[in-house]
């Protein structure tokens, strides 16, 4: 075993629904603008291929932590997502074949720097300090699953009223999609988490609030920005 100069950093782990073990987090994709109402919402109305970014394995937030207010904004905005947990990787996955390399899914937030995004768009920057920032990624228990992905209710609210409301179905590139379009670009590996995309209603977010998500069958996720 090889010896380090430094302490390596733990493993970021998310729990696993009925088991022991945690799922460890090899890395994180996100998908942009996967929603027809949120890509308009943005400044969009047509179907490219899936657009990615990622974030660093340490952004996840797990289940019964708050996140943290990030600096340098005065724009934090949440983005309801279904997400993927993969269970075994591959390259050139067919679209026939990308469920099976699925060992789950749950439900999370995408935390933006909205103003840092705008800023960087206006100037074809990269979005990694809009997007890849401490603490920018909320998630709940992961749901293990077979068959069929979700396609049922997905939605948001903030101190109990509601921001986001729409049906994972609405998504305009599927699961089976994303992950055969992801295992193009990068190859998959167990342990990848991608964060499907949000629907529209994304909007503000201030220090105290309480966030509340859930994805009809997959699970629920709550915490507050502190």
């Amino acid at each position: 075993m090889a010896d380090f100069v430094i302490a390596p950093p733990p493993v970021p782990v998310v729990p696993v629904e009925g088991e022991t073990g945690g799922f460890p987090v090899r890395r994180i994709l996100c998908v942009g603008r996967n929603y027809t109402a949120h890509r308009i919402e943005m400044g969009g109305d047509d179907r490219d291929p899936p657009i990615f970014f990622t974030k660093p394995a340490d952004a996840v937030v797990p289940p019964g932590r708050d996140a943290a207010y990030p600096p340098r904004t005065n724009d934090l905005h949440h983005e309801i997502e279904l997400v993927v947990a993969i269970g075994t990787g591959g390259t050139d996955i067919a679209v026939e074949t990308a469920l099976g390399h699925v060992y789950g899914y749950a439900v999370g937030v995408d935390l933006t720097r909205r103003d840092l995004q705008n800023a960087a768009k206006d100037k074809g920057y990269p979005w990694d300090a809009a997007k890849g920032f401490d603490e920018s990624a909320p998630i709940s228990a992961i749901r293990r699953w077979n068959g069929p992905e979700p396609v049922g209710r997905i939605g948001l609210s903030v101190n109990g009223k509601s921001r986001q409301n729409a049906v994972v179905a609405d998504m305009i590139w599927n699961v089976a999609e994303i992950v055969s379009e992801a295992s193009k670009l990068w190859t998959l590996a167990p342990g990848d988490l991608i964060y499907t995309g949000t629907p529209e209603g994304v909007g503000p977010l201030v220090r105290g609030d309480l966030v509340e998500g859930e994805v009809e069958g997959v699970g629920k996720l709550a915490f507050r920005i502190v």
